[in-house]
């Protein structure tokens, strides 16, 4: 809110100052005003310090500020730090803090040097730094802001469409940063031994590869290759549909106007926003490896199995009441939050499952409602990128956890019908 954060006089007020706040520590992107048009520098640089920490998650940034201060971290730091990235234990966590911050740095650093190749000549050398800089932080963190707004109000990357320099890095970093930690200390570790990877790893891999070509291939052929997109060339259209295939996988980015999008285009869109990216990453939404365990829970019930096995491994039960609270959850609240937003600012019903959507699943893409949404709308979307970041087992933990008693017998079993 102070001055100096904002082009124009007086500073931001509150509210806007808090959306864009909240947008910036979740990793959204989604925005009232265009960020490079409406922030100064000075107020840009907060946002991307906001981006960086909550990338990393805000544990791991205290974790990394108490090893560069040589503070001893204790038993209780390295407990919390587990819950954060969804680590299998507590040994070797601090190990782990040491190898985000490194592979962080190391690829924010490639893709800032890759997008300067193109930025510094467009820009000048210091200004094409700082927008290389910027775009490479928020793709990597998945957060989706950018600084294109001085071709035109939140244009995006609608200008690099066909650029494979622009996109290429963008695209890589979206995937580096979504698949998580653990997936990168997998490929670092045992590289092309697959066989060595844990199951985590192999799921996310998969269904990550699942998510990016199908969806671009239904993209393509379902969308781009309309008329109406005759304006763009062959390897732009191909390019397109990959880049809106990787993007709502929490980033954020478009390099085409979403407004002119089908609605049955605008609805994959906005599944792939629930899902996201992968535990221990940078992304929200309800995670891969919970689609990947509906997946195979409907696999073992078609192939008449009790457990659900893949990869030579049978999943625990918990694992998929987990994934069912979890889908319900967010389900719950993205029809509720979108049905509200609908009514109270009249707005249609589709374009405000967008928002919802992309809010939860802390994506940042948009069909140009939110600036217009009113302030109870906005402080739904604050709720629903808070509660995307910081994960539907958290919240329900934190906000339904008492003192667990196990039961001294177990309730007499009685079979319902089902499907």
């Amino acid at each position: 809110m102070l001055p100096i954060s904002s082009r124009s006089p007086g500073g931001a007020p509150f509210l806007d100052a808090l959306f864009t706040a909240a947008s910036a520590t979740c990793v959204t992107g989604l925005v009232l005003h265009d960020t490079v048009t409406y922030w100064s520098e000075f107020g840009q640089a907060v946002i991307l310090l906001l981006i960086q920490t909550g990338g990393m998650g805000v544990v791991t940034t205290a974790v990394a500020v108490s090893l560069f201060t040589g503070k001893r971290i204790g038993l209780r730091q390295r407990c919390l730090m587990q819950e954060a990235i969804a680590a299998p234990q507590v040994g070797g966590i601090i190990r782990m803090a040491g190898f985000i911050l490194k592979a962080t740095f190391l690829m924010e650093a490639a893709g800032t040097l890759f997008l300067a190749l193109r930025f510094c000549p467009e820009m000048g050398l210091f200004p094409g730094l700082w927008f290389s800089l910027f775009h490479s932080v928020s793709a990597f963190c998945n957060a989706g802001f950018d600084l294109m707004g001085a071709a035109g109000p939140f244009s995006s990357l609608t200008n690099y469409v066909g650029d494979p320099l622009v996109c290429g890095t963008i695209m890589g970093l979206i995937v580096a940063g979504g698949i998580g930690f653990f997936t990168w200390e997998d490929l670092c570790r045992h590289r092309w031994h697959l066989h060595a990877y844990r199951l985590q790893s192999k799921l996310i891999l998969t269904i990550t590869a699942a998510l990016i070509l199908l969806p671009a291939l239904a993209l393509y052929l379902f969308e781009v290759s309309q008329p109406r997109w005759e304006t763009l060339t062959f390897s732009e259209r191909l390019l397109a549909s990959l880049f809106q295939s990787v993007t709502p996988r929490t980033a954020g980015f478009n390099t085409v106007d979403l407004t002119r999008l089908a609605g049955s285009s605008q609805m994959l869109l906005i599944l792939l926003m629930l899902v996201g990216g992968s535990p221990g990453s940078t992304a929200g939404g309800f995670k891969t490896t919970t689609l990947a365990t509906f997946l195979l829970s409907v696999r073992a019930v078609f192939q008449k199995r009790e457990n659900i096995q893949c990869f030579g491994r049978r999943l625990p039960p918990a694992t998929l009441r987990s994934a069912v609270s979890i889908c319900t959850l967010y389900a719950a609240l993205f029809l509720t939050a979108g049905v509200l937003i609908a009514a109270w600012d009249g707005v249609p019903l589709s374009c405000a499952l967008f928002e919802t959507a992309s809010a939860i699943g802390t994506v940042g893409l948009s069909l140009g409602i939110t600036p217009e949404l009113s302030g109870l709308s906005r402080l739904v979307l604050i709720l629903l990128m808070y509660f995307g970041r910081v994960g539907g087992l958290t919240m329900m933990y934190a906000l339904l956890s008492t003192s667990h008693v196990p039961a001294p017998a177990q309730l007499p079993m009685e079979k319902i019908a089902v499907g």
